[in-house]
């Protein structure tokens, strides 16, 4: 391999983070839409007695990343569960939040 092809490879990817950025939001709730060219998710919060949802973040992506996000995202849950366990979603028997509640033709998560 010559040296322009090692020039051309990626080093790697800086990000700048500022300090209002890295304290994150909290996020229970998503709702995911889609157009052909992209596909806009927002992030809220839910709260007990709070007949709102409070939406604290939108991301719009291109679809090719929002495929890499996926792919990025199953391979991550799967190195989650294999340090810590399997991730249990509540269902209707647990007394947890009912999933079905949403409407998938929606695109909540």
């Amino acid at each position: 391999m010559n040296e322009n092809n090692n020039n051309n490879r990626q080093q790697g990817l800086q990000i700048e983070m500022p300090q209002e950025v890295a304290q994150g939001e909290y996020s229970n709730f998503a709702v995911i839409t889609h157009g052909s060219g992209d596909f806009v998710i927002d992030f809220a919060r839910v709260l007990p007695g709070v007949p709102k949802a409070q939406a604290c973040s939108r991301i719009i992506m291109a679809p090719e990343h929002v495929k890499r996000l996926l792919l990025a995202l199953n391979e991550n849950v799967m190195r989650y569960e294999a340090e810590f366990g399997q991730i249990k979603l509540p269902n209707k028997e647990t007394g947890g939040i009912k999933l079905d509640a949403f409407d998938p033709s929606k695109g909540e998560a």
